[in-house]
């Protein structure tokens, strides 16, 4: 046989088995996709699958999301999660000079400075017995699946640096975010929306977007601001006139283009940047599917509250109307987010800077965060979702036990910025519920038992979902940083 026809045997060979062929690569795509592929390459720190860059964390755990719930402005833990019986017997006393010598406050008068009392009626809830304030009724059913943290601390007292320490772990601006981290840690789940959201409520935060910030990580893991009216996200809708066709082809284009550049630069952010308007693309379908709540039952939407009125309070710091609403249907947003794999939620609430006005305005932002949160821990469980769900509850700092005495103001109504001690609290994803952890002075002024430092807060919230909070690093300007920076110890009496 003349090779001339061995060359032609081949070439027929080849056009009558490439549909075989094809057939086993699509397969193969398709078991990528969906984490079946044994096949995966080495990327960072850990592995990842080529498709849809899920990575694996340092060692199993339950934890596969994280919803956390971030109350700008410090909510009163005396009047919420901590009561404090002997502080309403000295109230209207002085602490003793030496107590208060080397503290700074934000407002207070430190000469004549007085402890306040907190009205609020304190009863214990759950199996455990669980003592929380009567503003919130709702979350009291969920005390059970709780663990309190009473003895958090901070060197922060300014709104600003503290809120960046609790997102960031660090005071400073630059460094990425929690939802940064693990985006980057862990990737994402779904294809059709970012790995890391965020929807906000109330009045605006003093941090802004520095608290969703991907710092020095690539801008694919900054957290994706999401909003509850109109376009669910800025500029993702196609201008009149461009056609899917169309801007499918100017995406082609803009990709191609970005890769020439990115061959000859070698830039990683050309990455993020194509990734980004890839990202754009598909949730032009996703997003608006996600953000209509006409598929969720009535039942549903009543216990969540979505149809709620604002309480009404003589004040003007709630953010404006629909403050009720907005937060409520940020709540059910968070639920269907994660069910629909996305890795971090942020819900941002402003403002619970309560340094005048505490009674009223406590209870409106009480009333406003209370039914949507247990509805959303009650959800998540009928669900089958808690377990793999960790739901976070913090802010920068607390409030002083001291009542606000700022200059011009005719009496004591609010409370000052606290760091030495407040409340947070975790529930799902590998935490041990129905516990508290920590113990404050009878007057909430310092901690007595088990102090807890945001950056150990840190290390355990990435220990629940998988990471050893020293080993999760990325090298920036010749050093390996992380979320916990030099600090942070795993809190395992939270663990379950």
């Amino acid at each position: 046989m003349h090779l001339r026809d061995c060359i032609r045997l081949t070439r027929r060979d080849f056009l009558a088995t490439s549909a075989s062929g094809l057939g086993l690569l699509a397969v193969a795509s398709l078991l990528r996709e969906q984490g079946l592929l044994a096949a995966a390459e080495k990327v960072g720190h850990g592995l990842t699958t080529a498709a849809t860059g899920i990575k694996a964390a340092h060692f199993p755990c339950k934890a596969r999301s994280c919803i956390f719930i971030f109350m700008e402005g410090a909510p009163s833990q005396m009047d919420l999660f901590d009561p404090k019986p002997k502080l309403n017997e000295l109230n209207g006393q002085k602490l003793p000079d030496s107590m208060t010598k080397q503290v700074r406050f934000a407002f207070i008068q430190k000469e004549s400075a007085v402890l306040m009392g907190s009205p609020r009626k304190f009863q214990k809830y759950g199996q455990c017995g669980m003592e929380l304030s009567d503003l919130l009724p709702h979350l009291s059913k969920c005390v059970d699946d709780i663990a309190f943290v009473r003895s958090m601390q901070t060197e922060q007292f300014n709104h600003h640096p503290g809120q960046l320490m609790m997102n960031t772990g660090s005071g400073s601006f630059g460094r990425p975010s929690i939802g940064s981290w693990l985006n980057y840690g862990l990737g994402s789940e779904c294809k059709n929306l970012p790995g890391y959201v965020v929807l906000t409520a109330g009045r605006g935060l003093s941090g802004g977007a520095t608290l969703w910030s991907s710092g020095f990580l690539p801008s694919n893991y900054q957290g994706v601001l999401f909003r509850s009216k109109g376009d669910p996200v800025l500029n993702l809708s196609n201008p009149p006139g461009i056609t899917p066709e169309m801007q499918h082809h100017g995406i082609e284009a803009i990709g191609d283009l970005n890769r020439l550049h990115q061959k000859y630069v070698g830039d990683p952010e050309i990455s993020a940047r194509i990734a980004s308007y890839e990202l754009a693309f598909r949730m032009q379908t996703a997003a608006p599917e996600l953000m209509d709540l006409s598929s969720e039952s009535q039942a549903t939407l009543d216990a969540y509250g979505v149809d709620r009125e604002d309480m009404k309070i003589k004040a003007d710091r709630a953010g404006g109307p629909g403050q009720y609403r907005a937060f409520a249907r940020n709540c059910l947003l968070a639920r269907r987010m994660v069910e629909r794999g996305v890795r971090f939620v942020n819900l941002y609430h402003a403002s619970w800077d309560h340094h005048s006005n505490l009674d009223a305005e406590l209870a409106f932002n009480a009333g406003m965060a209370d039914q949507p949160i247990a509805a959303l821990l009650k959800d998540l469980k009928e669900r089958g979702l808690l377990d793999s769900t960790l739901v976070v509850w913090g802010s920068e700092f607390g409030r002083t036990p001291l009542g606000e005495n700022r200059k011009g103001y005719a009496k004591v109504t609010g409370r000052d910025h606290h760091p030495f001690a407040f409340t947070t609290w975790m529930a799902g994803g590998g935490v041990k519920g129905g516990q508290i952890i920590g113990e404050t002075d009878e007057l909430g002024w310092n901690i007595v038992k088990d102090p807890v430092h945001i950056n150990d807060f840190h290390a355990t919230l990435l220990h629940l979902l998988g990471f050893d909070h020293t080993e999760l690093t990325y090298r920036f300007q010749g050093r390996d940083f992380r979320l916990t920076d030099v600090a942070g110890n795993v809190v395992k009496k939270l663990l379950a």
